[in-house]
This record gives structure tokens, C-alpha cells and sequence, in this order.
């Protein structure tokens, strides 16, 4: 017998008996981890390669329609480098400082989740890509020839 939770927006915060259902619901191996199959494949060839040059894995986007295990994967991954993962929401990422938050508190090999990437604001987008890519993140701060990059 299941139990239907209400629906609340994506932005709202899970109260801790939400997180705790959500957490027994989401598999804890690639084993219970149904269907994808294809996906399941590549995604250990990527984690296997990453493991045998010591190295953390490279940025993955999971892409679908709601429902298919995109968080589930993610968690499985964090899993998998037995790492932590922080998880935010491209809406909820309203300003620069609200990334900036989330990245200069990660710590070495942390997974970043960010779920609804496709809402989030273009502004956010153009501070997240460079830090992905350099793996620093630069802000300016100030307008004009007083500004100044951090």
C-alpha cells in the first residue's frame, strides 16, 4: 500500500519526514536502481575510468522528463566516490551570492546537484560555466572602473 504525499512546489524545502520517505524510497545501489539501462552502462564506464585515474568525475548533465531518476543517479554517483552531495534547484539560485554560497562550501570532490538547471537564471548560468571550467570562481564586484574581480 503506498501513501499519497500532497504536491508542493519544487522550491519548497522537504519537511525532515519528506526527506526521510524520499530518502527510503531512493536506491542505495545500482542494483535497485531500475531501468536506464543503457544510461546505467555508460555512466559506469565514466565512473570506472574516473576511479583508475584517481581522479573525481567530470561534469555530468542527466537530461528527461521528470520522473526518470535523474536525482536518484545523482545520489547513486555520490555514492559510488563516497562523497558527499548538495542538492539546489536552478530556480532557487536567485542571485550570484546564492551560488557562490553553495560553491565556496563544498569541499573536495563534493557532488553539486542542480536540479531544474533548464529555470535557472542566465546571470547564474554565466558565473556557473567558468567556474566549472576553471574550477574558480570569479566575481566582480562593483560596476564600472571601480569594479574590481575577486
Amino acid at each position: 500500500m503506498s501513501t499519497l504525499l500532497p504536491a508542493k512546489p519544487k522550491d519548497t524545502p522537504a519537511a525532515p519526514e519528506d526527506r526521510h520517505l524520499d530518502a527510503a524510497l531512493r536506491p542505495h545501489s545500482w542494483d535497485e536502481y531500475i531501468g536506464q539501462a543503457h544510461v546505467k552502462k555508460n555512466l559506469g564506464i565514466l565512473l570506472e575510468a574516473a576511479k583508475k585515474r584517481g581522479e573525481p568525475i567530470e561534469h555530468l548533465l542527466f537530461h528527461g522528463p521528470a520522473g526518470l531518476g535523474k536525482t536518484s543517479l545523482a545520489y547513486l554517483v555520490a555514492r559510488e566516490f563516497n562523497t558527499n552531495i548538495r542538492i539546489s534547484s536552478g530556480p532557487a539560485l536567485e542571485r550570484v551570492g546564492d551560488l557562490a554560497a553553495i560553491l565556496t562550501n563544498l569541499l573536495p570532490n563534493d557532488i553539486l546537484f542542480i536540479d531544474e538547471a533548464h529555470r535557472m537564471n542566465k546571470l547564474i548560468e554565466e558565473v556557473l560555466y567558468p567556474a566549472m571550467e576553471s574550477r574558480t570562481l570569479d566575481i566582480i564586484i562593483g560596476k564600472g572602473p571601480s569594479s574590481r574581480t575577486l
